[in-house]
């Protein structure tokens, strides 16, 4: 009785699996082409390319007038034996893209800094593609001759939407944008 049910769960399980399979989130619309970490008089600076196109239904909500928010988030460890994982940063840099109709021009501004107008959607999204010297920590912030772990991932950040937007996304798959993490180490 037990192995009868146990395998007709095990055949509904297959058949679940061949009809919805699993994709992966490395085919959507963001890849981490290549990231860098060097260490500045300034402290530690990244430096990243990203592969980004916009859907078409995010290009009307911009074209509508509602900013999109993109986070790079990136958190820097160090192995310990005797415990957890030392995570000696966790920093986030957020880009907002917005869109101006009355002079038909796109801005990009790094949160908290000051605001860039461009021509294009192209041009404004360049700024959210390559993020050049984001310096992320002091230079004593790490110790000097240490191997570090690293792992960076950029978003649509959903949480600056407007709610009724907020709530699209949950029903629409293509307004969820997100890359893999991508790992690495670097030497102090």
């Amino acid at each position: 009785m037990i192995r009868r049910l146990f395998h007709l769960l095990a055949s509904l399980f297959l058949a679940f699996l061949v009809m919805y399979p699993i994709t992966s989130l490395a085919d959507g619309p963001i890849a981490i082409d290549a990231v860098e970490i060097d260490n500045s008089d300034n402290g530690y600076r990244l430096s990243a390319s990203f592969s980004l196109e916009l859907p078409r239904g995010l290009e009307e909500v911009l074209q509508r007038g509602i900013p999109l928010y993109f986070t790079t988030e990136l958190e820097v460890s160090r192995p310990r034996w005797y415990w957890f994982d030392e995570k000696p940063i966790e920093s986030t840099r957020t880009v907002r893209i917005s869109y101006n109709v009355l002079t038909r021009q796109y801005s990009a501004t790094l949160v908290g800094s000051l605001q860039q107008n461009v021509n294009s959607l192209e041009e404004a999204l360049n700024l959210v593609r390559h993020p050049q010297h984001w310096i992320f920590a002091e230079s004593g912030q790490l110790k000097a001759g240490e191997t570090y772990f690293a792992a960076v991932r950029i978003q649509l950040d959903m949480s600056y939407l407007p709610k009724p937007f907020q709530i699209n996304v949950i029903n629409n798959s293509s307004w969820r944008l997100s890359s893999e993490w991508k790992r690495f180490s670097f030497k102090a």
